[in-house]
């Protein structure tokens, strides 16, 4: 209904505002604009239907709709266009050309808000699958807990299937029944195959043969975690439905796309913040002694070492104090040297602080190349001390201002939730995610909530 009415409004509200009210002819045909409007209205639906930008695995999941949404948008306007020349139509070109942005970035509009409101019925268990796991006991266990972690995406766990986990007891018509049952008992539309146990492809395909066609679903947790849906591909070969991973890869064109999106942005948001920012210099002056700005040296791409800057937010000479704090807390052997309550932390420092003010001036080590807009956050050498193999390969691109794990927790996520996370962006890094990334940044330094410190 929604995708109706906005493409309704944004062709023929171009169509007003552009040609005005009365239907013009088009060409020497006696096609009007109304016309004209009304099969691009009906061709627009139908595209992103064909498109399956409404399919229940598309809608409400990542950026995946937006992304069909804008493709099946575009190429029906190129389809359009290619008639239009084919055919010898002229068609204005501002009606056409003013259409179309319009009406895709209405689309993207209510799509988002239509998510929000879906992610936000799911978090309180309507509209989700309600979900039996079937496998070993560890693997319950792991899957439910990475549902549990993002319950916006519709699932909902109401049950579990132990599967036996040697040749004693194998998968048989009982384990089926017994299946179908808590099914029934549990309301349950899916099953969800998570692995480990004695069951094979064959006692999989038994269990989808077991289910009400059309009512009930079998989905299967395939062995991978950490991995974005872009790097995944899947296709039947002789018979075998194999799963292609692509490593992850950085070509010179994601380089170069990366450090024009930090250049432009970190230029344009210093000269618009430009303001606000001799502002904050001014109170941080007036909150007591010390340096407007906080230098402090971090770990960057490679392993190689820059001075991040930030507006000092503490009392000078804070440093000092890190090791007895920390002590006090219980807290020296812990890799996140955060302390709770902070007590050199400025009344002025306490307000940049909560809504990321101090962070701005890291634009200039965005714009010099030493950080970037996007990636994991640069951390100290204590810090980094504590890296494993795999934690290290957060180095392997540039630092951010903001993550993943900037907008997904803040101060409250563990260490190793934190690296998780930051790993997850290295290895699925996108242009389209670090826009996503820098969108939600804004949404969490303007309501930052309970988790920022």
């Amino acid at each position: 209904m929604t995708d109706a009415l906005v493409i309704t409004g944004a062709v023929f509200g171009t169509q007003l505002i552009w040609l005005g009210p009365q239907p013009l002819g088009v060409g020497a045909s006696s096609i009007d604009y109304t016309t004209v409007s009304g099969a691009l209205c009906i061709a627009w639906f139908l595209a992103l239907t064909l498109w399956g930008t409404r399919l229940p695995r598309v809608v409400g999941h990542g950026v995946v709709e937006h992304r069909l949404v804008i493709a099946a948008s575009l190429q029906l306007f190129g389809l359009v266009a290619m008639i239009a020349y084919l055919s010898s139509i002229e068609l204005s070109r501002g009606y056409f050309l003013l259409s179309l942005p319009v009406g895709t970035a209405a689309l993207l509009a209510t799509r988002t808000a239509a998510r929000s409101w879906l992610t936000a019925r799911r978090r309180n268990g309507d509209m989700s699958a309600r979900v039996v796991l079937v496998g070993s006991a560890e693997e319950n266990a792991r899957v439910a807990a990475q549902i549990m972690r993002q319950p916006g995406v519709g699932l909902t766990v109401v049950g579990v299937h132990l599967v036996p986990s040697d040749d004693a007891e194998p998968w048989d018509d009982a384990h089926a029944r017994h299946l179908q049952r808590r099914l029934d008992e549990l309301d349950a539309d899916s099953v969800l195959v998570t692995g480990g146990g004695h069951l094979d492809a064959h006692d999989i395909r038994r269990i989808g043969w077991s289910l009400e066609p059309g009512r009930q679903h079998l989905i299967v947790a395939v062995n991978l975690t950490d991995v974005a849906g872009p790097r995944i591909h899947t296709r039947p070969v002789a018979g075998l439905p194999l799963v292609h991973v692509e490593t992850p890869q950085y070509s010179t064109r994601q380089r170069v796309l990366k450090r024009a999106l930090d250049i432009a942005g970190s230029l344009i948001l210093l000269v618009a913040l430009s303001p606000l920012l001799l502002m904050l210099a001014a109170l941080v002056r007036l909150s007591g002694p010390g340096p407007v700005l906080y230098r402090q040296e971090r770990v960057g791409q490679g392993g190689n070492h820059f001075g991040m800057l930030k507006f000092r937010s503490m009392i000078d000479g804070a440093d000092a104090r890190l090791p007895e704090l920390l002590a006090a807390q219980g807290r020296e052997g812990s890799p996140l040297f955060k302390v709770e309550n902070d007590p050199r932390i400025t009344p002025v420092g306490r307000i940049l602080r909560r809504y990321s003010l101090d962070e701005i001036p890291q634009l200039i080590n965005v714009l010099i190349g030493q950080m970037s807009l996007v990636g994991p956050r640069p951390q100290r050498d204590a810090e980094v001390a504590f890296y494993d193999d795999d934690a290290r390969r957060r180095l392997i691109v540039r630092p951010g201002m903001s993550g993943l794990w900037q907008v997904s927790g803040r101060s409250t996520l563990s260490w190793e939730d934190s690296i998780r996370l930051d790993l997850f962006y290295v290895e699925n890094w996108s242009l389209v995610g670090d826009i996503v990334i820098l969108f939600r940044t804004v949404k969490a330094v303007l309501a930052p909530g309970d988790t920022a410190h």
